[in-house]
């Protein structure tokens, strides 16, 4: 295999308290930790176990973004990836966009392989893996929790309601990571110092999608209610008259 192309996100760090804006427009991000989707670490660990195996000659992982997202691919770089590139936009880029923008780059770069996180932690729409496979017309494999490569076709255990799957799909192909497919390694400072001098290419989204409109705009934010308390009942009568109460049994 030539080449593995991994795409990433920045996120708000999953350890970060999520804030509502004020006036409902979005969440609170100034001053806030970002990172990289989960998710999408855990596919950059998996790109770069497979280039060590000696599968892979090159890792290059690329995201969409303001060029803030750098800080992002530059950790990527910095785990070990050959080089980076930044699709640039200051917009909202949807799942549809996305795709349409790593199709684009799949035209240029030729890759044998796409690995991303199955979602991101801000969205969690999980379709951005589905649709580049669609536009792409190549086999997808979602939810990888295992991956292994031979003969030019990648054989993944998939995690689905019922239990685990393992399905077999030709090489090029989109596969998408759940959290148990590996545990990403620490990066080292020397690493991170290593990565400034790895080359971080820039497009521009437009240069790539011609049309990046919004399918679906989210008008307002809101906070989930807080939980209310919970009632303590002596038996199983006053637990069905408490349900009855509220109207949840007849």
């Amino acid at each position: 295999m030539n080449k593995i192309l991994v795409c990433i996100k920045r996120v708000v760090d999953y350890n970060v308290r999520i804030r509502v804006k004020p006036d409902g427009s979005g969440v609170v991000t100034d001053g806030v930790k970002m990172s990289v989707n989960p998710f999408d670490e855990i596919a950059i660990e998996e790109a770069l176990r497979i280039r060590e195996a000696g599968n892979a000659q090159e890792v290059v992982v690329v995201s969409i973004g303001d060029s803030e997202s750098q800080q992002q691919l530059r950790t990527g770089l910095a785990m070990g990836a050959d080089r980076a590139i930044l699709i640039n936009t200051d917009s909202e880029v949807d799942p549809l966009a996305a795709a349409r923008a790593f199709k684009a780059l799949i035209d240029k770069e030729s890759p044998d392989l796409v690995i991303m996180g199955k979602q991101a932690i801000d969205d969690d729409c999980n379709q951005t893996g589905q649709m580049l496979a669609a536009l792409w017309d190549r086999p997808q494999a979602t939810f990888a929790s295992k991956l292994e490569l031979s003969d030019g076709k990648a054989r993944v255990t998939r995690e689905v309601d019922a239990g685990l799957e393992t399905i077999e799909v030709d090489l090029p192909a989109v596969v998408t990571t759940d959290l148990r497919l590996n545990e990403p390694r620490y990066v080292k400072l020397p690493d991170i110092m290593k990565a400034k001098k790895k080359p971080l290419e820039t497009l521009q989204l437009a240069e790539l999608v011609a049309d990046a409109t919004l399918q679906v705009n989210a008008n307002n934010w809101a906070a989930p209610e807080a939980r209310s308390k919970g009632v303590m009942v002596n038996s199983v009568d006053e637990l069905i008259s408490a349900l009855r109460d509220k109207g949840l049994v007849a």
